[in-house]
């Protein structure tokens, strides 16, 4: 193993976007070190003498997962990149839905991950190295959509979290990469069921149109997550387009995401300069 090259580990690496960057990482003559739930998913990934596989489950608990990541590092000594892929996106009605689907969906998306994270972390502060990278959702900036409220906020809550990391770990040069895609051909938002166990009648003709948006979305998304994972890797390599470029703290992926965050920035900037009158000059008076 050269200088030049680096040791990934990538969760929920069976479909998508995990998939689709253990190829990225590959090409590029990298090592991965991949997971997911189930060692069968992905067995097709050992074809190539870069790849060691591990079974991990996000939400089985910080033992469990520490134990993991240590014998992840075994494998080639170090981890150099950590890219947390793996998660879900529970669907409901935030009434319907309610306190307890919420809850499963943080379990994933938000305590999972940083389960995983804490796990790696000391081996990073150790060399004084490393990347993180989260994958998040444009979602997060968007989620006024019915029924994304539960993964939309499970996002924004982990975008929260690791913009506070990123200034923590800063200081052993370990950089922070929150990757915030939209639109893509994955089944980040159809690996669960539409949650209907708590059904209101009065959202009875959201949730149907809802429902039915999800049953039609796939055949109209257009982002390739190819593309997605060619353009992650060159950030975190330093190459093709991201080449001499500055490190971003956030990477918003897509013609759709870079519309939707773009147009929520000008939504709160115009909301801040129409009241400034009213919200501003709220100090105590000063002594007479």
């Amino acid at each position: 193993m050269d200088s030049s090259q680096k040791v990934w580990l990538i969760t929920g690496t069976s479909s998508g976007f995990g998939e689709c960057l253990v190829k990225s990482v590959l090409a590029r003559g990298d090592f991965v070190i991949a997971t997911a739930r189930t060692l069968a998913k992905i067995q097709h990934l050992t074809q190539s003498e870069n790849v060691r596989v591990l079974e991990l489950d996000i939400i089985s608990g910080e033992v469990a997962i520490k134990a993991i990541i240590a014998k992840a590092v075994e494998f080639w000594g170090r981890i150099d990149v950590l890219v947390n892929n793996a998660g879900n996106g529970a669907k409901g009605i935030m009434e319907e839905s309610g306190s307890a689907q919420l809850r499963l969906q943080y379990e994933t998306n938000v305590f999972g991950t940083l389960d995983v994270t804490t796990a790696v972390l000391p081996y990073m502060r150790a060399r004084r190295s490393g990347t993180i990278v989260m994958i998040g959702s444009r979602t997060s900036w968007r989620p006024e959509n019915p029924s994304t409220g539960l993964y939309g906020s499970s996002k924004a809550a982990l975008r929260v979290i690791s913009e506070t990391m990123a200034a923590e770990i800063e200081q052993f040069s370990i950089r922070m990469l929150i990757v915030e895609p939209a639109a893509f051909r994955t089944n980040s938002l159809m690996n669960m069921p539409y949650y209907t166990g708590n059904m209101i009648s009065d959202y009875e003709e959201m949730r149907e149109k809802s429902i039915n948006w999800y049953e039609t979305i796939n055949g109209l998304v257009r982002g390739d997550p190819v593309k997605a994972m060619e353009v992650l890797t060159d950030v975190v390599r330093g190459e093709g387009g991201a080449a001499g470029r500055p490190w971003p703290l956030y990477l918003i992926l897509g013609d759709i995401g870079v519309a939707g965050v773009s147009e929520k920035c000008h939504k709160m900037l115009k909301v801040l300069d129409d009241w400034r009158d009213v919200t501003t000059g709220l100090d105590v008076d000063p002594q007479a």
